[in-house]
C-alpha cells in the first residue's frame, strides 16, 4: 500500500514538473556577484557614493561591494540584475579603439557634443564626425540627452577618447565605410613650421622689429649724454666720493 501510495504522489509531481529546472524562476530572489580590480572600486562608488547610488535607484537591484572588488548584486527580478552588471561593467571595462558603442549626448558644444558611453566614459564627437557632409552647428544634428552610435577612433595618452557618429549607422548600428576622400596638404604643408618667413612689418628675425618711434629703443638719446660723472664738473653726484673739485686743487 506504502508503494502504491508513493507511486501515485510522484505521478501527480510528474504532471506539474516533469523534472528539475536547470535555471532559477525570472522572479525568484537571487544574488549574482562579479569580481572587478580593487583600483576601480573608487569608480564603482563615486563620489560621495553617487555613482553606486545611481546604479541602485535606475535599475532597482541592490548593489554591495567589499574592499577586496566583490560585487553582490541582488534582486527578485533577473532583468534588474543584469541591467546593474552592464552597468557596472561599462564602468571597469575600458574603450578598445574601432569598437562601437550605444552612448547618450550629455553636453553640445560650439566645435562637437560630448557622449556618454559604457556607463561611465565620456568622448567628444567632432562636429566634422558627425556627418559626411558639411555641418553647420552640432545642435542641427543631435540634441541633450538623444542616443547615438559611436565609434572609437582614438584615445590619446591623457585618457581623452575621440569618437565618430558619420561611421556608424544610426539605425543598427552597422560600421560603415568612410567613403570621405583624404584631406589635401595645405601649400606649403611641409615647410618647418620655425621657418615662417618674413614679419609682416618688414622685420627679419623673431624680435620686436623696429620700435614705431624709429629710435633704438631705450638708448635711442643716451649716445649725446655722455658718462653720468661729466654731467657736472662742480657736484658729485654718482661720482668718485674722493673726488676733488679743479678749483680746490689750485
Amino acid at each position: 500500500q506504502a508503494k502504491e501510495g508513493r507511486a501515485h504522489i510522484l505521478g501527480e509531481m510528474e504532471k506539474a514538473l516533469g523534472s528539475a529546472r536547470t535555471e532559477l524562476s525570472d522572479y525568484a530572489p537571487r544574488i549574482e556577484t562579479m569580481q572587478i580590480d580593487k583600483a576601480k572600486i573608487r569608480d564603482i562608488i563615486g563620489t560621495g557614493g553617487k555613482v553606486i547610488r545611481e546604479i541602485v535607484a535606475t535599475t532597482g537591484a541592490k548593489v554591495d561591494i567589499d574592499d577586496e572588488g566583490l560585487i553582490k548584486i541582488s534582486s527578485s527580478d533577473l532583468t534588474q540584475i543584469e541591467a546593474a552588471r552592464k552597468w557596472i561593467s561599462g564602468i571597469v571595462e575600458e574603450a578598445e579603439v574601432g569598437k562601437i558603442y550605444d552612448g547618450k549626448v550629455v553636453n553640445i558644444v560650439d566645435f562637437g557634443a560630448f557622449v556618454n558611453f559604457m556607463g561611465g566614459k565620456d568622448g567628444l564627437v567632432h562636429v566634422s564626425e558627425m556627418k559626411n557632409e558639411r555641418v553647420e552647428k552640432p545642435t542641427d544634428v543631435v540634441s541633450e540627452g538623444q542616443e547615438v552610435k559611436v565609434k572609437v577612433l582614438e584615445i590619446d595618452p591623457r585618457g581623452k577618447v575621440r569618437l565618430s557618429m558619420r561611421l556608424v549607422d544610426q539605425e543598427t548600428g552597422a560600421e560603415l565605410e568612410d567613403t570621405r576622400p583624404p584631406r589635401e596638404p595645405r601649400e606649403g604643408g611641409d615647410r618647418p613650421r620655425g621657418d615662417r618667413g618674413p614679419r609682416r612689418d618688414g622685420g627679419g628675425d623673431r624680435g620686436r622689429g623696429p620700435r614705431r618711434d624709429g629710435g633704438g629703443g631705450r638708448d635711442r638719446d643716451r649716445g649725446d649724454r655722455g658718462p653720468r660723472r661729466e654731467r657736472s664738473e662742480g657736484g658729485n653726484e654718482g661720482g668718485d666720493p674722493n673726488h676733488v673739485p679743479d678749483f680746490l686743487k689750485d
